[in-house]
C-alpha cells in the first residue's frame, strides 16, 4: 500500500507515543481511594491516546481514498493555516495567563473564553454575542465550581475575593 499521507500518519504516531509516554509517566503517582492527583492526568493520557489512535485511522483512509481517485484538493482543504488567527490566539492566551493571578480565574476566563469564541468564528458567520457570552459565563462558573468544590482545589479568584 502506498502511503501518501505521511504528514497525517507521523502526527498520529507522535500523539499516540507521547500519549502511550504519558500514560506510563502518569501510573508511577501515587494513588488514593476515588479521585485523587492522578485522575486528571489518567484522563488527559487517555484522551491524547484515542486522538492519536484517530489521527492514525484518519491518516490510513486518507490514504486509502486518495489512492481510489479522491481529489486531493478536498484531503487537504484543512491545511491552510490561518496565520492571523494563530497569532490572535497566542496574544489572548498570554493575556489570560498575564491577568489571571490579577483579575482571578472565573472573570479571566470568561473574557478568555468570549474572545477565542469570536476569533474562532469563520468569516462570514455573524459573531451572536448573548450565545457566546453566555456560553463563556456558565463555563467558566462551572469549572470554577467543579474546582473548588469536587476537586477541593482552589483557583485564582483574584478580584471576586471568593
Amino acid at each position: 500500500m502506498v502511503i501518501r499521507n505521511k504528514k497525517e500518519l507521523l502526527i498520529g504516531v507522535a500523539m499516540l507515543g507521547v500519549g502511550l509516554g504519558y500514560l506510563f509517566m502518569t501510573s508511577k503517582l501515587p494513588r488514593h481511594a476515588g479521585i485523587d492527583v492522578a485522575f486528571v492526568p489518567y484522563l488527559l493520557s487517555a484522551m491524547l491516546c484515542l486522538l492519536g489512535a484517530i489521527q492514525l485511522v484518519s491518516g490510513f483512509t486518507a490514504a486509502k481514498a486518495t489512492e481510489q481517485g479522491a481529489d486531493d484538493e478536498t484531503l487537504t482543504s484543512a491545511e491552510g493555516i490561518d496565520v492571523k488567527t494563530v497569532i490572535k490566539t497566542m496574544a489572548l492566551i498570554i493575556g489570560y495567563i498575564a491577568l489571571l493571578k490579577t483579575l482571578g480565574f472565573p472573570i479571566m476566563t470568561v473574557i478568555y473564553l468570549y474572545l477565542q469564541f469570536c476569533v474562532l468564528t469563520p468569516l462570514g458567520q455573524k459573531i451572536n454575542h448573548l450565545v457566546y457570552g453566555l456560553i463563556a459565563l456558565i463555563s467558566s462558573a462551572t469549572i470554577y465550581l467543579l474546582f473548588r468544590e469536587a476537586f477541593d482545589l482552589m483557583l485564582p479568584s483574584g478580584l471576586l475575593g471568593l
